[in-house]
């Protein structure tokens, strides 16, 4: 009887860890200013308005097309020793910066390349103290912030990992890879083994269209096979991904808004009633602003990526959506702008009402001046 070998063990030809962190900067960013600005103070490297890559633009498009920053390279310290990682930055016109760093995995068996990927989560965490956002982020608010419209004061931000394989050698495909590799690690960060619901849960948002591609998506991490070096999932997930950070500015916004709301309806009711009017148009006013601003916002939010023929893509999206928990705060959201707008709605009547009482009053004292007048002429 022959003897068998076990299969071998598949390396990743060729492969990177791409690290992403977003931050809401401002109400909105004028991305032709901004292309002007980097065009001035970095004349050697330009900007460029991104674009999907291989899907047709009438399938899938970028409402307004973000613009693309490349960065200087930054060294990133990890256990096996320093690795150079490539930087750049993407604008949003919603006010959203992402930062993107890139390192290499190549020529590395499943359990290195996942050990790769690991440490470069460690190395970019918020409790890393060498963490290299805010020296990414801080010289490029500086430089763009002529382009930037109503800055935040408090940066909101989120991160996302993926794991890219652009082949194993030998070859793999996407079937064997869920069989044959241990994703867990990579899509979790735990090394310890998870219960087989655990395990089915984390790899339960799997797509793949041909038979050698493959995207696993998490909450917080995806891994990501394909051969042809295609980046449509990535800015597909990166559009998810900003949407959630908007919708969570929104909603923190808002949070912060209904006690203040509450606290100046209570001021202006207690104002002598010939003052009220006025402060009840102008509270008015002011909660109108905000509900059209989030409005408005919310719609370019919603049109930054538009999906119309791409089925697969468009699943891709959806189930980064729901797996991020947008819907969900975009209904927390729009429950809060509807209160906000009932309240505007009670405010305005309660300013109408206020202006007719006056316009009763001087009427009554018109008439009253009137007969005495008539009372006391000569």
């Amino acid at each position: 009887m022959p003897h068998l070998t076990p299969p071998e063990v598949p390396r990743v030809r060729g492969g990177q860890v791409i690290a992403s962190r977003l931050y809401d900067v401002a109400y909105a960013i004028d991305l032709t200013r901004a292309e002007r600005i980097w065009a001035e103070r970095q004349p050697r490297v330009g900007a460029r308005r991104a674009r999907l890559v291989s899907t047709p633009s009438k399938a899938v498009d970028f409402g307004v097309p973000p613009v693309d920053l490349p960065l200087e390279p930054i060294t990133l310290k990890l256990p096996g020793g320093d690795v150079e990682a490539s930087a750049s930055a993407r604008l949003y016109d919603f006010g959203v910066v992402v930062l993107t760093l890139r390192v290499a995995a190549a020529d590395l068996d499943w359990a290195a390349f996942v050990a790769r990927v690991n440490a470069v989560a460690a190395a970019v965490d918020a409790k890393s103290a060498e963490r290299p956002w805010p020296g990414l982020l801080d010289p490029l608010r500086a430089t763009l912030a002529p382009a930037m419209d109503r800055p935040s004061a408090q940066t909101i931000e989120e991160d996302y990992l993926i794991g890219v394989v652009q082949g194993f050698d030998p070859p793999l495909a996407a079937a064997e890879v869920i069989e044959r590799l241990d994703l867990i690690p990579l899509l979790t960060g735990e090394m310890r083994a998870l219960s087989d619901a655990a395990r089915a849960e984390v790899l339960r948002n799997r797509f793949g269209y041909y038979t050698d591609d493959l995207t696993v998506l998490t909450w917080d991490r995806a891994f990501l096979l394909e051969p042809r070096g295609e980046t449509d999932v990535l800015d597909v997930l990166e559009v998810a991904n900003a949407q959630l950070l908007e919708m969570r500015y929104y909603d923190e916004l808002l949070d912060d808004e209904l006690p203040r709301m509450y606290d100046l309806v209570e001021a202006a009711r207690r104002t002598a009633s010939l003052l009220s009017a006025r402060r009840f148009a102008h509270l008015a006013r002011r909660l109108y602003t905000l509900v059209a601003e989030a409005t408005e916002l919310a719609e370019r939010v919603d049109n930054a990526l538009q999906v119309t023929e791409d089925v697969y893509l468009a699943r891709i999206y959806a189930a980064a959506l729901n797996l991020f928990r947008v819907p969900e705060v975009n209904a927390a959201v729009n429950r809060k702008l509807a209160l906000i707008r009932d309240t505007y709605t009670a405010l305005y009547d309660e300013a109408l009402s206020g202006r007719s009482e006056l316009l009763e009053v001087l009427i009554v004292l018109l008439i009253i001046a009137e007969i005495a007048l008539a009372i006391w002429r000569p």
